[in-house]
């Protein structure tokens, strides 16, 4: 797996302090079908058509109307997809399974439940754990 940050060009639209918000034309880091991209982008594109916003770190003191470049770690997309839906399924069919083992369909329905609540506490826990690590969020790297 390859451990370069992958990148996208944006033009910043406003500044909040440390933040910016950019605009990208198309969605993803365009790494769609190259060997480790996730083709998060190809799914994107069913829903929306426009271009899009988002919120990043702005590490380098970009102003308004600036072109950029904007980076993540490399691996964050899809470690942030597997916290967000493999983890809470699994947990959840996990939890059914030993519900149903020990007990009728209510008892598998009170499982995923609470296979679900772990997942759900879990993963605030590691989202606050890595609030503070910048390589993990979306930051601006220079000028372009």
């Amino acid at each position: 797996m390859s451990t370069e940050q992958p990148t996208i060009k944006a033009i910043v639209r406003t500044v909040d302090g440390t933040h910016a918000h950019v605009e990208v034309e198309h969605g993803g880091c365009g790494r769609c079908h190259e060997e480790g991209g996730c083709g998060g982008q190809q799914l994107t594109q069913m829903f929306c058509g426009g271009p899009k916003t988002y919120h990043v770190e702005n590490t380098i003191g970009a102003a308004v109307g600036d072109r950029v470049t904007v980076a993540i770690a490399a691996g964050s997309v899809r470690r942030s997809a597997n916290q967000a839906y493999v983890l809470p399924l699994i947990s959840a069919i996990g939890g059914a399974a030993l519900g149903a083992t020990f007990g009728g369909d209510l008892s598998a329905i009170l499982g995923a439940g609470a296979g679900l609540g772990i997942a759900f506490v879990y993963v605030i826990l590691r989202s606050r754990e890595h609030t503070g690590n910048l390589a993990e969020r979306p930051h601006i790297i220079s000028r372009s």
